[in-house]
């Protein structure tokens, strides 16, 4: 059940009282009572005006007068809450040089800022670095990241969740959809559309062994399916399908059909060999 204040005399709970001295109130006896001596406490308030007696005479009979309170001009906590500050006296992290890791990394002194063209939309929450060049009318949902030398064409939309991680090439009239994982040294050609979910990797041996890092090379026209996984270095040949789902181990020929998983090669059906239309 939920309770509603009728009234503005409705008494605040304590555990939701301030700090600071709580204005006095005002006490009423009944004339069958003897009055006692009320002690003020003392208190750090500057009034506007001098309060008046609490009580009265009348025929004799102290009885008590009601008074509005004064008003309060100044009021000086009780409690001075401290100011919180950094604890400068702790070390900074340090890490051994074979782990890779430095806090604080700043650009190097000859990077630049990144250049997009006109007719842009980027959406909130985006991160685009430093060194990153784009053309014209590109697209972007919520929570886009594209890291360093990247370069990216015209007409290029790259959906919500969508991570690039830098060192990429994407071509003009490009269509990138949701929850895309894009990595290091890959390319993709003009033409392309990539489905959600879409994981490229780069790494054939995943912190095993030294490997130079390739990433996949899609070619123009090429459809990715939702939802599909490629290993390293493999080519999606020029006008090919992947379907949904596949696990591609092996590059695909131009207009071919990967699908399944592994995936199978198939060649493509000859009604499936036109141009994407976006």
């Amino acid at each position: 059940m939920v309770r509603f204040s009728q009234t503005l005399g409705d008494k605040r709970s304590k555990s939701r009282e301030n700090p600071y001295e709580q204005v006095i109130e005002n006490h009423y006896y009944s004339q069958e009572r003897q009055p006692q001596a009320v002690q003020m406490p003392k208190t750090d308030r500057l009034y506007s005006q001098p309060p008046r007696g609490v009580y009265q005479q009348d025929n004799m009979v102290m009885t008590p007068q009601r008074e509005e309170p004064a008003e309060i001009v100044y009021e000086r906590p009780v409690i001075e809450r401290e100011s919180v500050k950094p604890d400068l006296s702790k070390p900074e992290l340090e890490f051994p040089p074979d782990q890779n890791i430095q806090f604080g990394v700043e650009y190097s002194p000859n990077s630049k800022p990144p250049v997009v063209g006109r007719n842009h939309t980027i959406r909130s929450n985006s991160i685009i670095y430093n060194d990153v060049v784009i053309g014209d009318n590109f697209r972007t949902g919520h929570n886009v990241v594209i890291r360093e030398n990247t370069n990216i064409g015209d007409n290029v939309l790259i959906g919500t969740n969508t991570v690039i991680e830098g060192d990429v090439i994407i071509g003009n009239d490009v269509s990138i959809q949701s929850n895309v994982y894009i990595p290091t040294n890959s390319v993709i050609e003009d033409n392309v559309f990539i489905g959600p979910c879409a994981c490229f990797t780069n790494d054939k041996y995943p912190v095993r062994i030294n490997y130079e890092l390739q990433g996949p090379r899609i070619r123009r026209g090429a459809s990715i399916g939702g939802n599909t996984t490629f290993l390293s270095n493999v080519e999606i040949g020029e006008g090919s399908i992947v379907a949904a789902g596949a696990i591609v181990i092996h590059s695909v020929p131009p207009f071919y059909l990967a699908i399944g998983t592994p995936a199978r090669i198939k060649p493509l059906p000859d009604h499936l060999k036109v141009p994407n239309r976006f």
